[in-house]
């Protein structure tokens, strides 16, 4: 860290369990379910109370149902009917504010299963029915039970429904990702160890049991050291690390992308797992990029943070998705196995990736970027897997206490923070100017000087934007005419890889590289179109 700043006091007492007052109160559990026998007892007791209104009602006499027989001679309720009565029974229906249905277990954690898929509801249910019949339902009835519950999830007003993170009040719940569904809630000034979450998550494969946050030891920026001894960066790029995973715990800002960047050997797939594992554990922390838009809408899905291991190029299709990633903006596709509905896929999420050359990287994703170099690790400094891994267990807990004291006085000092001028992440600036302010460092204007040298690399590494940028700085008065005008006059005899090769394509290419050219000092307007389809682009030097 950096030694010439003085260490602030805790920022934080050690954590203690939640006052209970405090918490949200939860839907009432309807007696003891425990025992599959006695659910599918009371099933089928709800449903013969439903057919003994029908006979009074139409006076057409029901058999009553035996909790152990499949009751589907016409004489009974259904395996459906049956079944939908167990999930009534057993699990309160919600809708999700993301659209979806789910379940949450009247006698369990706050989880919110999903009503398919792994552990998900479906499973549950026939799980339960053949515990006591011995017999499997059949997949229609189950099919036919679920659609009853998301119809009457349907019914119910939207729940969000958190994934790792959520605000609840004046603070922010980290799902620990244990099975009996501890959380932490931080409040301003404070954090706290619970043993029930007071919001609802939803939990996927790439859901890991995060470490148990210790207070035994230093608190605040020096539980960090352990962390920091295993990053091979220099105390500012440390600093940058701490802030990006610091954002992480916040779930309704845009996030910058944690660009980790050096020579082979450098240890970037290592750290960029730690930084993975330290707020967002998962089995799989590191990510190879998707193929598609729906490969990605499954990888985005399924974690609140993704690192993509090992970046060379970023198609521009996948740089817009990631932008969009980081904003939280929706992207409209074709809902599956329907010729007229669509989708709308919307994801929010913490992203690092790792990469040799940062200059390799669209434009636009570079105005999104947290460049932290990675120094070259000498041979005699290296150590096995074993040792690495093993450290990193050791340093794990007290380096979360640690990110939990500083997210709680940040969230203290937050409103208090105000900035003159503000960069494109604009959140992320006000958050790093909290985090400055409790620790002494100086990560915004950091942030600043490499978003700027970032875009320096970005023009470099493309040969049209430098061949922009050379013509603008040829011509007093600018640049003024079509695309089509523009490629003519740029496009030298033999183009290198990537350039546009037709004006549809070099008007994109303009938008993507605009970031990094007005950082360079070249102001680029593209007009909208005129009478006969001309679309004019007007190029100039950028008054200082």
């Amino acid at each position: 860290m950096p030694s010439h700043h003085p260490h602030p006091p805790d920022p934080t007492p050690r954590g203690e369990p939640i006052d209970p007052a405090e918490r949200t109160p939860t839907p009432e559990n309807s007696g003891s379910l425990n025992d599959p026998e006695d659910v599918l007892a009371q099933a089928a007791a709800v449903v013969n109370q439903a057919a003994a209104t029908v006979t009074r009602d139409h006076g057409k006499p029901k058999t009553k149902a035996k909790a152990s027989e499949g009751n589907e001679d016409g004489k009974g309720p259904s395996q459906s009917s049956r079944l939908v009565a167990l999930a009534e029974k057993s699990y309160r229906i919600v809708q999700g504010t993301d659209g979806k249905a789910y379940a949450v277990d009247r006698n369990g954690p706050a989880i919110a299963l999903p009503l398919r898929g792994r552990d998900g509801l479906r499973q549950r249910l026939a799980r339960t029915y053949y515990a006591h019949t011995g017999a499997a339902p059949s997949g229609s009835a189950l099919a036919d039970a679920l659609t009853v519950v998301e119809g009457m999830a349907a019914g119910q007003v939207a729940e969000p429904i958190g994934l790792r993170v959520a605000s609840w009040g004046d603070g922010i719940v980290l799902d620990l990702g244990d099975p009996t569904g501890r959380a932490v809630l931080i409040r301003p000034g404070r954090w706290h160890l619970l043993d029930a979450s007071p919001v609802l998550f939803r939990r996927t494969t790439l859901t890991g049991p995060l470490s148990i946050p210790d207070t035994s030891g230093p608190r605040g920026v020096h539980a960090l050291a352990g962390l920091r001894a295993l990053f091979n960066v220099d105390d500012d790029g440390f600093a940058l690390i701490i802030a990006w995973l610091l954002a992480g715990l916040f779930p309704n800002i845009p996030h910058p992308i944690l660009a980790l960047l050096g020579e082979q050997g450098t240890a970037k797939s290592t750290v960029a797992a730690f930084c993975v594992r330290l707020i967002d554990d998962s089995p799989a922390p590191l990510r190879t990029p998707p193929k598609d838009i729906r490969a990605w809408s499954v990888t985005a899905s399924a974690g609140w943070t993704i690192a993509l291991d090992n970046i060379s190029t970023i198609a521009p299709w996948f740089s817009d998705t990631l932008c969009k990633a980081v904003t939280g903006d929706g992207i409209v596709d074709r809902a599956l196995f329907t010729d007229d509905d669509v989708t709308v896929l919307s994801f929010r999420r913490v992203i690092a990736l790792t990469s040799i050359d940062a200059g390799a990287l669209a434009g636009d994703l570079a105005e999104r970027m947290i460049p932290v170099e990675l120094d070259r690790i000498p041979p005699e400094h290296r150590r096995t897997d074993t040792e690495i891994q093993d450290a990193y267990r050791h340093a794990a807990p007290a380096a979360l206490a640690g990110l939990l004291d500083l997210a709680a006085a940040v969230l203290a000092v937050l409103p208090s923070i105000r900035l003159d001028q503000l960069p494109r992440m604009a959140d992320f600036a006000h958050l790093m100017a909290a985090l400055d302010q409790v620790t002494g460092w100086n990560t915004l204007a950091t942030y600043i000087q490499r978003a700027s040298e970032t875009n320096k690399a970005v023009v470099d590494a493309d040969p049209f934007a430098t061949a922009v940028l050379d013509l603008v700085r040829g011509q007093a008065v600018g640049w003024t005419g079509t695309a089509a005008e523009l490629l003519d006059t740029l496009t030298p005899e033999h183009p290198p890889r990537n350039w546009p090769s037709v004006p549809n394509k070099l008007s994109g290419h303009l938008r993507r590289i605009a970031p990094a050219l007005r950082a360079a000092g070249v102001d680029i307007q593209i007009g909208d179109r005129e009478h006969g389809g001309r679309r004019i682009i007007r190029l100039s030097v950028l008054e200082t």
